[in-house]
């Protein structure tokens, strides 16, 4: 009979086999979702730049609908109010950006990502910024929304610096009316100084996780192809054991036997 131990791991390779196909549904889920996200981003690609009061609408709040949408915003820099965005990385090199608010008219505000600057050596912020621009400037740009870093607090200013932009925590210390949600330039009149790097666009790929699903449904039927194999061994084992005594207890081989 199958012992205690053998059921114990055949239980564990069961289990084992479902984690592994929950896990490829999930990725499967993953995939569908990031073609969601893929299509809306190519629809605001292709989108007409607007004003970003038409975009988002009263509630002032830019969400994953509104990614890549080009904006365009018309008012004056905040210079006092700047913040230098620490361990950034653009087209994987390590650096800064330039983050200011841009007040708008009405008196609300919108985070204005500038520009990046690309660390030299192993400085920890910038030998230099480029200044702000004085008077009414028009920034057209993508939206993004608010960068959110689970219970860390890298969106809140510290010190002229931060590590996320989030439009809620930069209102608290900022003192501003800000959007939720920040634009990142791709043209700006008076002209962006050249020593603030743009931004790549955005990636319009299915990411890796149709093979991580493929990988995880392998996985699960490697183990239930395990559990095939150990059975028959264990069941051959089984047998095995019961054909002994009966060898034992045959005429010829009690005869053989002393008395």
């Amino acid at each position: 009979m199958m012992n205690v131990r053998w059921i114990a791991a055949a239980l564990a390779i069961l289990v084992l086999t479902g984690a592994c196909v929950q896990l490829g549904r999930w990725q499967l889920h993953r995939l569908d979702e990031r073609k969601t996200r893929n299509e809306v981003t190519r629809t605001n690609l292709a989108a007409p730049p607007a004003p970003i009061g038409e975009i988002v609408g009263p509630q002032g709040v830019v969400g994953d609908q509104h990614a890549w949408r080009t904006a365009v915003v018309t008012g004056r820099y905040d210079a006092s109010k700047q913040v230098i965005l620490k361990y950034r990385n653009v087209r994987d090199k390590p650096g800064f950006e330039v983050v200011t608010p841009l007040i708008l008219p009405d008196g609300k505000a919108i985070l204005v990502d500038r520009g990046f600057l690309a660390r030299q050596s192993s400085e920890l912020m910038p030998q230099h910024v480029p200044a702000v621009p004085t008077g009414e400037v028009t920034v057209t740009g993508r939206l993004q929304r608010s960068e959110r870093g689970g219970r860390t607090t890298g969106g809140t200013p510290e010190g002229g610096t931060a590590r996320l932009i989030n439009g809620p925590d930069y209102a608290k210390v900022l003192g501003l009316d800000l959007y939720d949600g920040y634009l990142m330039v791709t043209e700006q009149k008076p002209a962006n100084d050249p020593a603030l790097g743009g931004f790549p666009g955005p990636e319009i790929d299915d990411g890796p996780h149709f093979f991580y699903a493929l990988q995880w449904f392998f996985f699960a039927l490697l183990a239930i192809g395990g559990l095939v194999y150990f059975s028959r061994q264990e069941a051959r084992s089984d047998k095995s054991a019961q054909r002994q005594p009966e060898v034992a207890d045959r005429p010829e081989a009690r005869a053989g036997a002393p008395d």
